[in-house]
């Protein structure tokens, strides 16, 4: 079975499509981070030379381990070519008054 099946399957179940769409901003920033770097075609320690650090912190920032400064992010993003972008979109969950609830 391929890792998309399986992720389909899983998702039929409610509780982990609930619980897979609470992390959706994550795994989406992780999606575009290893899809910024392949496309700059670096491995993961091309990239970490780059930008002066070690293989395993990209490792880790790709899988979504700790929580990256936005330099970080900048200097990942620029070494694969790309600029980060931080956008404000309204969601009805994130207003102040469901906040509040």
């Amino acid at each position: 079975m391929s890792l998309e099946a399986l992720k389909r399957k899983a998702l039929q179940n409610e509780t982990i499509r609930t619980e897979y769409e609470k992390l959706a901003d994550e795994f989406d920033l992780m999606n575009q981070l290893i899809t910024m770097r392949t496309s700059a075609g670096l491995t993961q320690e091309a990239l970490a030379k780059r930008i002066g650090t070690a293989k395993g912190n990209i490792s880790r920032l790709e899988r979504g381990k700790g929580n990256p400064s936005w330099a970080t992010l900048k200097k990942y993003a620029n070494a694969c070519g790309f600029q980060v972008k931080l956008q404000a979109v309204s969601s009805s969950m994130n207003s102040p008054s469901a906040v509040n609830e």
